[in-house]
């Protein structure tokens, strides 16, 4: 076993990554192996680990009900790994397979994401895998699923800041369209008093959407990995984009930002002319405008984690 190979074990189980052996070893030698690794204890006895033949023995029935507590599989055969790599695609669950050799080559192909070995494989081993590992490094794969997991978080965190802040922009638009019908029939204004809003001039709005908006996306697509990126459980592979709360995310955050824009553009107009009153005005539209500028820039600050401070 290399160095550093039980770091990277211990790494996959803390990120919910469930790692199996399979081998063509005595039930003995894996055994060992998984111990030196960390993913077998002596408490465990020989109830986690099967040989190839009990594993062919039983039928998909009784596989499915023991498949995810499976940790080893001994003197396996060459379709025993096609197999396992099936019974748990039956459980809903994204399979990664590592293997070098041409009796690789089937669970190599039927898995979610076949990894050949870039030194030891076989070209046959590698023409039918997803990925190929250059330096035959079980850490390496580790440290890509923690890369393609950054890269997924920052996707998300520019999704959800282009999305909130163009909320933003469209509610104050809207409200202020409103906003005069709305007073004059509710509560009898009459025109006179009431004119229809004017928050933003739309050079002001392409100003916001092509640089306070773009720059601060593009940031955070640049991100650093969160430290406990590698402690939450993987994403569902079939869970849409606003999922796990990030659509109600967008929308109160988009609310928040869009009231705070329009209190503004009132504050503003009052502290020129001391009126409070619903009126087109510059000094009213200038406030509005710098909030929200600068309610996306901390906007941007904040969406640099989306669930811690």
């Amino acid at each position: 076993v290399r160095e550093d190979v039980p770091a990277a074990v211990d790494e996959c189980i803390k990120a919910g990554i469930a790692v199996k052996i399979v081998t063509g070893d005595t039930p003995g030698t894996a055994k060992e192996i998984g111990r030196q690794i960390g993913l077998w204890s002596e408490k465990d006895g020989y109830k986690n680990i099967i040989t190839g033949p009990e594993f062919a023995a039983l039928s998909d029935k009784e596989l499915d009900k023991i498949v995810l507590d499976l940790k080893i599989i001994a003197r396996a055969r060459p379709m025993d790994k096609k197999r396992l790599v099936e019974a748990l695609q039956r459980k809903n669950q994204v399979v990664s397979v590592t293997g070098d050799g041409t009796n690789d080559a089937p669970a190599l192909k039927n898995a979610d994401i076949g990894i050949g070995m870039g030194i030891t494989g076989t070209e046959v081993s590698k023409s039918v895998s997803s990925m190929i590992i250059a330096d035959d490094n079980f850490s390496t794969i580790v440290s890509a699923v923690e890369e393609g997991r950054r890269i997924d978080d920052n996707i998300l965190k520019a999704i959800q800041f282009l999305l909130s802040s163009n909320i933003g922009e469209i509610v104050v638009l809207f409200t202020a369209i409103l906003l005069t019908p709305f007073l004059m029939t509710t509560f009898g204004i009459p025109d006179a008093y009431v004119n229809a809003l004017e928050p933003l001039l739309p050079v002001q709005i392409l100003w916001i959407n092509l640089v306070t908006d773009c720059f601060p996306a593009l940031a955070l697509g640049m991100e650093k990995a969160e430290p406990d990126i590698m402690r939450r459980k993987p994403r569902e592979a079939k869970a849409g984009i606003f999922s796990g709360g990030m659509g109600v995310d967008i929308a109160y955050q988009g609310l928040m930002v869009s009231a705070l824009v329009l209190l503004s553009y009132f504050i503003g107009h009052y502290m020129e002319s001391g009126v409070w009153e619903f009126v087109t005005s510059e000094h009213g539209m200038t406030m509005a405008f710098l909030t929200m500028s600068m309610a996306e820039i901390f906007q941007g600050f904040n969406m640099r984690s989306r669930h811690g401070s």
